[in-house]
């Protein structure tokens, strides 16, 4: 992960600041991490990467040396453009090892939903072939078992290659069709070929665009859209729960108007409900999928029923409405659903940041702060402040929500890049898309159950700051005119006084009148007060 930085480091620190026996323990600790990397560079044909390090060379190898034990040996493997040497036990072979010796640079893989998905369209395009006369019935079976246990999640220490690989997923593709024809040959050698049977009737380019939509729809079906039905159940009852208990409105942060709770708390829950109605509307254009459109979009080597009969198998075995896409070269050249449904994902991260700020200002102090509620005390809130305890919860919320935005900013760039007819950003955008599905599913939860759920109201406190809002003299302007009512507010802020004392003193009304004229619960029900 590290392997680039820590080889600069070696180069710019070496020998005055490192012993060899440091050198050899970093360079241990890079060839644990980075393998591939350290096979290239130790490669004969690659050696001048380490002419600047030459002093160290001699314990680089013995590390290398120590690394080469029977758990790490390896095979030959062959494709296109020659041998290739892959470890024994990969189920993976020469594409994918080019691809992870070619793009050792973040160390973060395809997700699990990516791959997910890559396993049921190489199942479902193997009934397909076998349905269309295109693939015998026992090369279709043994595929279909081997791309279950990729759909399954059983081999996915097989897909080892960066996100930040060729902009297609060609090497993403090709790891799956080889994983998927190695575990197919397994048990009866049947010859299986991972481009002429496993791949066949589609290209890289339609099935990495495919595996975007299939992966998305999923996760946001399964995960998100419950997981914000929940957070909106629990906002519609505790709004319910606290209908009645009026509490200081604010606007510019500054004392406003009251409200209740209840009113607060259904605010939130609409902002909940249009971002799932939001989703829902961005996943009608996310079910349309460009399989079978091949290399550009004509489907070029896929039989013409290819595409319709994959939708149909593809919604057979998820049991989500997929739809082919009226034009395959839009769903292989743009992302522009993607691009779509991250947007309303970033609208989603700015309102829970909205609710999730709003319960830091009305949980702050105990003392010193608003202190409206009390959030559930989860953990320690300090390594030196004994008895401090943090809104960890609303903390965590908005840090997933800042990166939504940020990931909503890579697809963004991302879904430009549909050069003619493909797009070459798709596997970032991938990993950003469903990583942002994923996160704003987890943290909904934990908003909903840690927090919403749990909060209880600090009455005095809300009760203490209403009595002393002079705001509330708005009330009385269709009564005793702006004018008074503003003298009153200033007089009543400047004594420090309830306003409705103040008011008894400057507007001439009695007690009575002012309890009802100025009676929190009833201002929050709006309309004119005489």
């Amino acid at each position: 992960m590290y392997g680039v930085k820590l080889l600069v480091s070696l180069n710019q620190s070496f020998p005055g600041a490192h012993s060899p026996q440091t050198l050899q323990a970093n360079f241990a600790r890079l060839a644990w991490e980075v393998p591939g990397l350290v096979r290239y560079i130790l490669n004969a044909e690659n050696s001048s990467v380490l002419s600047s390090l030459t002093p160290i060379y001699n314990g680089v190898k013995d590390v290398f040396n120590f690394m080469e034990t029977p758990m790490t040996q390896y095979r030959t493997e062959n494709d296109s453009m020659g041998e290739l040497q892959v470890p024994i036990e990969a189920l993976y072979a020469a594409q994918t090892q080019r691809a992870v010796n070619n793009f050792p640079i973040s160390g973060l893989r395809m997700p699990r939903q990516f791959i997910r998905a890559l396993g049921l369209i190489k199942g479902a395009a193997a009934k397909v072939n076998n349905e269309l006369g295109l693939l015998e019935e026992p090369l279709a079976d043994v595929i279909q078992q081997a791309a279950a246990k990729v759909r399954d999640g059983s081999l996915d220490e097989h897909f080892p290659i960066d996100i930040f690989q060729t902009g297609s997923g060609t090497s993403s593709n090709m790891n799956a069709n080889e994983v998927i024809a190695n575990v197919a040959n397994q048990s009866k050698a049947m010859g299986v070929h991972p481009n002429d049977h496993v791949n066949m009737s589609q290209s890289s380019n339609d099935v990495i665009p495919t595996s975007i939509h299939i992966s998305a729809c999923l996760v946001a079906s399964e995960q998100l859209l419950p997981a914000l039905d929940h957070l909106h159940a629990v906002l519609t009852l505790r709004a319910k729960e606290l209908s009645g208990v009026a509490k200081t409105g604010r606007t510019h942060l500054m004392d406003a108007m009251p409200v209740t709770f209840g009113q607060e708390l259904d605010c939130w829950a609409k902002q909940i409900d249009s971002g799932r109605e939001r989703v829902k509307s961005a996943l009608q254009r996310m079910r349309q999928l460009p399989q079978g459109g091949t290399a550009v979009g004509t489907g070029i080597n896929a039989d013409p029923q290819f595409g319709s009969k994959m939708v149909a198998a593809l919604s057979a075995a998820t049991g989500f409405e997929f739809a082919s896409n009226e034009n395959l070269f839009e769903g292989i050249s743009s992302q522009d659903a993607a691009v779509e449904l991250s947007g309303q994902l970033k609208t989603i991260a700015c309102g829970l940041m909205k609710i999730a700020n709003d319960l830091r200002l009305m949980n702050s102090g105990p003392l010193a702060g608003i202190g409206e509620i009390e959030l559930p005390a989860l953990q320690p809130g300090s390594s030196i402040m004994p008895g401090k305890v943090n809104a960890v919860i609303p903390e965590a919320v908005c840090m997933v929500c800042a990166q939504v935005i940020g990931n909503d900013a890579t697809i963004t760039v991302g879904g430009q890049a549909g050069n003619f007819q493909l797009n070459v950003m798709l596997p970032v955008i991938a990993y950003n898309l469903l990583q942002s599905l994923e996160i704003m599913a987890n943290v909904s939860r934990l908003l909903a159950d840690n927090a919403i759920a749990g909060f209880s109201v600090r009455h005095d406190n809300v009760q203490q700051a209403l009595a002393r809002n002079p705001i509330l003299v708005t009330a009385l302007n269709p009564v005793i005119g702006y004018e008074k009512g503003a003298a009153t507010a200033k007089q009543a802020y400047k004594e420090g006084r309830p306003i409705k004392e103040v008011a008894l003193d400057t507007t001439g009304l009695s007690a009575e009148e002012l309890d009802r004229l100025l009676d929190p619960v009833e201002l929050t029900k709006g309309g004119i007060k005489s």
